[in-house]
């Protein structure tokens, strides 16, 4: 799934049942929903990748990171530094 475009009708927001969430273009591991929490943005939220190389990240600003898939080079999103639901935690 590609986070980047919304159009009212993200269907992955409120879905927090177990499972594994992979890239819309090439299937490769990305998150689990161990790390997803709720948030107030209109997509999903996650605080970790489920590794190193399930994204590839490249800096966007001093507190946000372009993600894009680790295999195809899709892109995700961002990464917010420090903005997860604890002190410390980022936010994809």
């Amino acid at each position: 799934m590609s986070f980047c475009q919304f159009n009212g009708g993200e269907i992955y927001k409120e879905h927090f049942q177990p499972g594994v969430y992979v890239c819309s273009t090439c299937s490769h591991p990305l998150f689990t929903s161990r790390s997803k929490f709720a948030h107030s943005s209109p997509w999903p939220a996650f605080t970790e990748t489920i590794r190193e190389d399930s994204v590839t990240r490249m800096m966007a600003s001093l507190t946000a990171f372009k993600v894009l898939c680790g295999k195809c080079g899709n892109g995700l999103g961002h990464e917010f530094v420090n903005d997860g639901p604890e002190q410390g935690l980022s936010r994809f």
